[in-house]
């Protein structure tokens, strides 16, 4: 069994290869889904000197134990759920509900309030059913800052919705007009 800290650090790592940098590893995504086989992402996984002994079961405990739930094991197929800065992947749209929240931080919330919510760098917004999975996303840089976004409002103004899974939404860009500062009951 891996520990907590070997856990982090792989799920790291599988995330550079899974969402931002495959390519740099050799490491061929499926175009459509962003997928790969298990034995693809471990015979890349092993050819660093750190992960030279994972194992198939190592990744699955890594996927199994994340808290953000970034990674998705279909059958012999891996991917990441969200967050690819590489090729666009392709999700199909879907109704979310009425309400959903992003995480930041306070650095950033005057400009979001004008400008509304961007990608910055990702391929889309990225938003939560609840507000846990946003306060681990917003609490990374900063005094956290959850936002409510009113999606029915953001559909009439053409905005996109995706589902990623686990309460993970993916959206195009949303309006300020359709931001709020969270504040709870």
């Amino acid at each position: 069994m891996l520990s907590n800290a070997t856990k982090v650090s792989l799920s790291k790592f599988m995330t550079k290869l899974l969402r931002h940098t495959p390519e740099q590893y050799g490491l061929i995504l499926d175009p459509e889904d962003g997928s790969c086989t298990l034995d693809d992402l471990l015979s890349v996984l092993v050819k660093a000197p750190r992960w030279s002994e994972v194992t198939v079961g190592d990744i699955q405990q890594v996927v199994a134990s994340c808290e953000k739930q970034r990674f998705e094991i279909n059958g012999d197929r891996i991917k990441a759920r969200y967050g690819h800065s590489h090729t666009k992947i392709t999700y199909d749209p879907g109704t979310p509900p009425s309400t959903l929240y992003h995480g930041t931080h306070t650095g950033v919330l005057s400009v979001i309030l004008e400008e509304g919510l961007q990608s910055m760098g990702r391929q889309y917004v990225h938003l939560s059913e609840g507000t846990h999975f946003a306060s681990l996303a917003g609490s990374r840089r900063g005094k956290l800052i959850l936002l409510t976004v009113d999606t029915i409002s953001a559909g009439q103004m053409g905005v996109t919705f995706y589902c990623a899974g686990n309460e993970v939404w993916l959206a195009d860009p949303i309006p300020a007009s359709c931001l709020k500062v969270y504040t709870p009951l």
